[in-house]
């Protein structure tokens, strides 16, 4: 029987309760062989039991594990024992990258767009990123020129090599080694399609070596490109010259709307002159056709009513007489010469020559009209002043002024009449006192009222009241004939409605109207009459009467 060697084993997942110095013990539990160190434990045991194998101490290659399953201690936090678990960063140590062979050779052979997204901003330390594309997204970066340009109103592109002159078939008139304007195309050539009938195909493409050509990527497919605007460098029409897109923004989706070029600059290779007009060089001026109507005057265009070649007529709507002839005109307006408008007349002509001049007048000498000064005209008339007419007199001319029928009067005075005014040197208020006088003055005296002091009062009576005075009658006056009354007493009788405070005694009088004569009665028979009931018909109780 071969030879057994034993050694102390626990159980559990425990050390042996103690271990001798360089004793060796196993732990069944957790598969640990442990060993005594030292001789400072109790009765000389060891000091400490420590691990020395097993697999659940150390490495075990048998036990398969998962990939980035790294043997080590946490990854974070507090110290503690080694366990299999992920790799984590904390893991691999900071290295330099020189410590790394063709590390940095390798690094910078790669590209900026292999590399993984950032998912924060990235700085470019201040410095400049140059040769970007032209942006066709709203996310892409945009060059210095581009921002210039766009905030200017301007969308500049790439110049082109060629423009089209007409519509092309895009699957073959545009490929490698075709001819637009002159110019053979060649792969990759920026050319400039305007003139497509189907306009949604118009836009900037690349030749391809075959096939329909490529929309360049400044003009791309869904890019909005209203104002952008691109150079022609050659060709027989379009070299040197500028083109711009009018599409309106919202209808300048390339590849969905249709896409409308004009021509904005140009050297003048790409503008010839038509109709009407002349080139020299980049100007142009108008061909203006001799006598033809339009003349320049001071740099400008002026209408010549008086050219010879003026063809058609003006309608009369339009000022004119839409006519070309003098008859026709005159049927156009409506105008029949003796009827419409006076018939050419040899002597009214010759009014219509003469020059107006002062004092002059128009008179027939038996063949023609001709001015003649009054004299002149005089004796021709057979009028001599101071036998045909009257000369000019001041007395005349005083009597001109008379009042209306002045000088009818006067002429009807006769000579007789005329002679009583002869050495008079009465005034006219004078005169006036004997107006409507028909006898001697005397007789007119005698018949005149004598000088009355009653009526020299009377003459002085208020306005209408002579008038009134002369209205009464004899009846009327005689009640006044001894009447002492006064006005107050009076206006007592016409309505007076004033009363007077006053004490009355028996010997008073009171004024009553008796069966209609006013009389004045004693305030006792008054007073008679009201104690009589049956005389009075009143009753008064009490009192002494």
């Amino acid at each position: 029987m071969a030879n057994t060697i034993r050694i102390k084993r626990s159980t559990g997942s425990s050390n042996p309760t103690s271990l001798e110095n360089a004793e060796i013990a196993f732990r069944e539990g957790d598969e640990v062989l442990v060993i005594g160190k030292g001789t400072g434990g109790a009765g000389g045991s060891a000091t400490s039991i420590e691990a020395i194998g097993g697999k659940g101490a150390f490495f075990d290659k048998a036990t398969t594990r998962n990939a980035n399953i790294v043997l080590a201690g946490p990854s974070s936090g507090s110290a503690a024992a080694p366990t299999f678990r992920a790799l984590a960063s904390d893991d691999i140590p900071s290295l330099a990258h020189t410590k790394i062979s063709d590390f940095d050779t390798g690094v910078q052979a790669n590209r900026l767009d292999q590399m993984a997204a950032p998912t924060a901003a990235v700085s470019a330390n201040s410095q400049k990123i140059t040769n970007l594309a032209t942006p066709t997204s709203s996310g892409d970066a945009a060059s210095k020129q581009y921002v210039d340009n766009v905030s200017q109103g301007l969308d500049v592109k790439d110049s082109v090599k060629v423009a089209s002159t007409a519509n092309g078939t895009l699957s073959s008139a545009f490929a490698n080694g075709q001819t637009v304007d002159g110019i053979t195309l060649a792969t990759n050539d920026r050319i400039l399609l305007k003139d497509q009938s189907t306009q949604t195909e118009n836009g900037i493409y690349t030749v391809n070596a075959s096939g329909a050509p490529t929309r360049a990527d400044d003009f791309a497919n869904g890019a909005t490109v209203a104002g952008a605007f691109a150079f022609v460098e050659q060709g027989t029409a379009n070299a040197d010259s500028g083109f711009v897109v009018t599409s309106n923004k919202g209808s300048d989706v390339v590849g969905t709307n249709n896409i409308v070029f004009a021509q904005f600059s140009g050297s003048g290779s790409g503008v010839s002159a038509g109709d009407g007009l002349d080139k020299a060089g980049s100007v142009m001026s108008v061909d203006l056709k001799a006598n033809g109507g339009l003349v320049i005057e001071s740099a400008e265009i002026a209408v010549d009513l008086a050219a010879s070649s003026i063809t058609g007529t003006l309608a009369i709507s339009d000022g004119g007489t839409g006519a070309t002839s003098a008859s026709a005109a005159r049927t156009a307006l409506g105008l029949v010469i003796g009827t419409n408008v006076q018939a050419f007349d040899a002597q009214l002509s010759d009014i219509a020559g003469l020059t107006p001049t002062d004092s002059n007048f128009i008179v027939g000498n038996g063949s023609n009209f001709v001015l003649e000064s009054g004299a002149t005209a005089r004796a021709s008339l057979g009028v001599a002043i101071g036998s045909q007419v009257q000369a000019y007199d001041a007395d005349l001319d005083n009597l001109s002024g008379c009042q209306s029928g002045g000088s009818a009067a006067l002429a009807a005075l006769t000579e007789a009449e005329i002679q009583i005014l002869d050495g008079a040197t009465l005034s006219t208020t004078e005169l006036n006192y004997v107006d409507g006088v028909t006898s001697a003055i005397q007789t007119q005296l005698d018949a005149k009222q004598a000088l009355d002091a009653d009526l020299t009062a009377l003459s002085s009576c208020q306005t209408g009241a002579a008038t009134a005075l002369a209205l009464l009658t004899a009846t009327e006056v005689a009640i006044l004939d001894g009447a002492t009354v006064t006005t107050s007493e009076l206006n007592l009788l016409d309505g007076g409605t004033s009363a007077t405070s006053t004490t009355l005694a028996a010997a008073d009088r009171v004024v009553l109207n008796d069966n209609g004569t006013m009389k004045q009665v004693a305030l006792s028979d008054v007073v008679t009459f009201l104690e009589d009931e049956s005389a009075s018909s009143f009753n008064i109780d009490g009192g002494s009467y």
